[in-house]
């Protein structure tokens, strides 16, 4: 399980967010709500152990991020902002490196599957820079079905995503949650409950929380 405890973010001498705990337990689905700026990015960006926070801890399995980072990054599964893949790839070459670099055996029939759940079906042999913005981050989201990991940080998942792309993401994090795994993402909008277990946390604006030193 995941245990942040009093987490306190400073950026250009304004704090995002100040005191802030959250626990996961194996089954939860935790959504990240709130305006550009109000600190979304920076809250994955620390649970990841990316960057340190100013203050607080974060424990996962009872076990500090920072002094256990190679255990925890094994559980792990972080997909910011931006696609993160190669453009001069095409998709399914894409999802042979991030095999590859989970160290995970070459599974193609699994790779296969995975282009068909995120709709790049037809699309496998196109080199990434010929494709959409939405078909990029399809590629990035096609990893969900390839990580055995247990604790999934995805930043705007849904970001150019369209009607049908949204369905089959909201489908897989329920499928994940059903599997004990956990979610946490950060959106703009409330979505729809996408599982039982699902939670929302927000995030107020920075302006409403100036620095005072």
């Amino acid at each position: 399980m995941l245990q942040a405890k009093d987490l306190t973010c400073i950026r250009d001498d304004r704090v995002l967010f100040s005191r802030l705990s959250l626990h996961m337990a194996p089954g939860d689905i935790l959504q990240v709500t709130g305006r550009n700026g109000s600190g979304k990015t920076s809250l994955l960006k620390i649970l990841a152990g990316l960057i340190r926070p100013e203050s607080g801890d974060i424990q996962w399995n009872q076990r500090n991020i920072q002094r256990f980072a190679a255990e925890y990054h094994r559980d792990l599964l972080y997909i910011g902002h931006q696609a993160g893949i190669k453009l001069s790839l095409t998709p399914l070459d894409n999802l042979v490196f991030y095999q590859a670099a989970a160290g995970a055996a070459r599974d193609e029939r699994a790779i296969w599957l995975a282009l068909e759940q995120v709709g790049l079906a037809g699309y496998e042999e196109v080199p990434a820079a010929g494709l959409s913005s939405g078909q990029q981050r399809r590629i990035a989201m096609a990893r969900l079905w390839l990580s055995p990991a247990s604790l999934w940080l995805l930043d705007e998942p849904f970001s150019a995503l369209d009607k049908d792309g949204i369905v089959r993401l909201q489908a897989k994090f329920a499928a994940h949650s059903a599997a004990q795994g956990m979610v946490v993402f950060s959106n703009h909008q409330v979505l729809p409950e996408t599982a039982r277990r699902l939670r929302v946390l927000s995030l107020a604006s920075p302006e409403e929380q100036p620095c005072s030193g």
